[in-house]
């Protein structure tokens, strides 16, 4: 009865998920994931992180519907993911803006493309979601005029505007310098607390994960398997500070180690 209860509860569920891939020289099947269960509550800000080649872009694009898979299931509201939806909207690493395209116009993009907003509405949108990621002004600039910071922020105002059910994130600011990645988390949360969208981020950067989550995953190198999941406990809203807080820095360290650990020492073969 309680299992019952979290499947419905679920925006976005992820059972016993295996995918394969095959290679034609030499030739041999790779196992990229394997046994991969995970649910994702509605309005959840979840993070995965682990080591590079660990599956969890694969993991992303089969949620998104971009990737085949041949073992386990993935829903969202328990309806299948078969192929890409309008239920889903992904924010890739680069910010794939067309050039010829204004602001507004890349914005505006998403929505045209779904077919279910009148014109009126898109204005509306396109105007509120420019306005959520601070870039009201920017509406007749072209992409080439901002910087990556401002393009990403684009990114995300078109995702946000076409109105997805779950939105995907694929290290959308590992291109981002330093100093504009750690604003740009700050922002993020400022524009998911007031979208309230639910949230799959995939990052390298742990302490990034732990910044912005609500709980971080953590998979194990190839084949990519769930070896823990970390519940944050900080309360929101949250400031670059935090990440300076002794807790905060126990929970990166715990994430850090199991990151690290070797496949050996986990009775693993890669």
């Amino acid at each position: 009865m309680i299992a019952e209860q979290v499947t419905i509860l679920a925006k976005l569920q992820i059972e016993h998920l295996t995918k394969r891939y095959w290679r034609e020289n030499p030739e041999r099947e790779v196992l990229a994931l394997a046994d991969v269960s995970v649910s994702v509550s509605a309005g959840e800000f979840l993070a995965i992180v682990g080591p590079s080649g660990c599956g969890k872009t694969t993991l992303l694009n089969i949620v998104a519907g971009l990737l085949p898979y041949e073992e386990g299931t993935v829903g969202i509201d328990g309806r299948k993911v078969s192929g890409p939806g309008i239920d889903r909207s992904v924010v890739f690493q680069h910010s794939s803006l067309l050039p010829w395209r204004t602001i507004a116009g890349n914005v505006r993009y998403g929505m045209e493309l779904q077919r279910r907003f009148d014109k009126k509405t898109m204005i509306e949108r396109t105007d509120h979601f420019i306005r959520m990621v601070g870039l009201k002004g920017f509406e007749r600039h072209y992409p080439s005029e901002l910087s990556g910071g401002m393009q990403q922020r684009v990114n995300l105002a078109r995702a946000l505007a076409s109105d997805p059910e779950v939105l995907l994130m694929d290290e959308p600011f590992a291109a981002l310098d330093a100093q504009t990645r750690e604003f740009m988390q700050e922002e993020l949360l400022k524009i998911w607390s007031e979208a309230r969208k639910t949230v799959v981020f995939i990052t390298h950067q742990i302490n990034e994960a732990v910044y912005l989550a609500d709980r971080v995953v953590v998979m194990s190198p190839r084949p990519g398997r769930i070896k823990d999941v970390f519940k944050v406990p900080f309360a929101r809203p949250r400031g670059l500070s935090l990440k300076r807080d002794p807790r905060f820095l126990e929970i990166e360290d715990a994430i850090w180690q199991l990151v690290e650990e070797k496949p050996e020492r986990m009775g693993m073969a890669i």
